[in-house]
């Protein structure tokens, strides 16, 4: 009798998606906190801080993603944190590169008959001197949006939401989501930080079981793969830190070299 193997969904993305190491906790990406609500397939995340499409494309992550996959997994693909940011091997512009990059993922995941699934990139935590949320990713969302459009791919629309929620949390209440610690607070941070950009577990955990919902609502995997969607979850009972040793051996062979 042929046993069916597990389901696996592989993660490609930026930092907000990745599973940090344990020097970096408690910054964690919701790529991290996955595994708290699928727990009836394998998370394989290979998202890596400081990515953008064009530098996880070109940098051979993509190509050890289709090279593993095999027919029938998912592959969730976050970008545009990086992207908006300006320097030579990261940038890309929304309209023209970014989108053709997107394309290329989405393209090679079908060609290994793998699904596609495009996941917009969590707002920062910014506010103006009045307390309103400025969208400092723009208009690359609604980029990733077209391409779901014209690709007839699933989105789900993580800016969107956590928009929503970063405007009801505020300029305080949003410091429990990222990563603000004060002076002596963690010993990762001694002098404290202030990041704008990166969730510390509580806000990763919210932002997987977002992603997690949706993936169910539109029966992505098995009714039988979720888990705890509904159960209130804290930082405590759930995310784990990758030891700082595994993190850098996972960095290194989850890359092929590409052949221009």
């Amino acid at each position: 009798m042929t046993v069916r193997a597990t389901r696996r969904v592989f993660l490609a993305g930026d930092s907000s998606v990745t599973s940090r190491q344990r020097s970096f906790a408690p910054m964690a990406g919701w790529g991290q906190a996955l595994p708290l609500f699928i727990q009836g397939a394998e998370i394989v995340n290979c998202a890596r801080a400081g990515a953008s499409s064009r530098s996880f494309v070109e940098r051979g992550r993509l190509a050890w993603i289709l090279r593993e996959a095999r027919p029938g997994d998912l592959v969730l693909f976050s970008f545009g944190l990086i992207d908006m940011k300006p320097g030579r091997g990261r940038h890309t512009e929304p309209f023209k590169e970014y989108q053709s990059f997107l394309r290329g993922c989405v393209d090679g995941a079908r060609d290994r008959g793998a699904h596609p699934v495009l996941v917009t990139s969590h707002e920062r935590r910014v506010f103006d001197a009045q307390g309103n949320l400025r969208r400092l990713l723009g208009v690359y969302p609604l980029a990733m949006k077209e391409i779901a459009a014209e690709k007839c791919v699933p989105l789900i629309d993580l800016n969107e939401w956590s928009v929503r929620w970063w405007r009801r949390a505020g300029p305080q209440g949003t410091r429990e989501i990222f990563l603000y610690l004060a002076t002596g607070e963690h010993p990762n941070y001694p002098q404290g930080v202030a990041d704008n950009t990166h969730l510390r577990e509580a806000g990763a955990i919210e932002c997987a079981r977002f992603v997690a919902a949706e993936m169910r609502e539109r029966a992505m995997l098995e009714p039988g793969c979720f888990a705890d969607l509904e159960r209130t979850r804290s930082p405590e009972d759930g995310v784990e830190w990758l030891d700082d040793h595994i993190f850098e051996e996972l960095t290194r062979i989850r890359t092929l070299e590409v052949v221009e």
